[in-house]
Order: structure tokens, then C-alpha cells, then sequence
């Protein structure tokens, strides 16, 4: 039952992960975008920054319940 769970964890950290992913690379490219207003793109590299941390949360999780699940 542990395994099962553990696998479902892995499962759904990943595809938080790859959604912080995707809105980290949305809000790098409007802070790129030279016709974007100054706090506009201030606060999507704000946001990005955010994403990344998120990211980097949920692949940690990921990884531990992938390990968890082997066992």
C-alpha cells in the first residue's frame, strides 16, 4: 500500500514541478519583453524567481517518493 501511495506522491510532484516549470519560462519571457511596462516585468522576474524555488521544491519530493516507492 506504502508503494502504491509513495507512487501517486511521485506522480503528482512531478507534474507540480513541470508546472512551475512552465510558468517560471512564461514569466522569464515577459520579463524579457522590452513593449512589457517596468513593473510588469519587475514582478514576472519576481514570479519566476518564485517558480524556480517551486520547482526545485517539488522535484525534491518527487525524488524522495520515487526512492521511497523502490523500497
Amino acid at each position: 500500500m506504502d508503494t502504491i501511495k509513495n507512487t501517486v506522491n511521485y506522480v503528482t510532484e512531478s507534474i507540480q514541478g513541470a508546472g512551475s516549470t512552465a510558468s517560471k519560462e512564461a514569466n522569464k519571457n515577459v520579463a524579457k519583453d522590452s513593449n512589457a511596462s517596468i513593473s510588469t516585468r519587475a514582478q514576472a522576474a519576481g514570479d519566476a524567481i518564485g517558480d524556480k524555488f517551486d520547482e526545485q521544491a517539488h522535484d525534491r519530493k518527487a525524488d524522495v517518493h520515487r526512492e521511497a516507492a523502490k523500497h
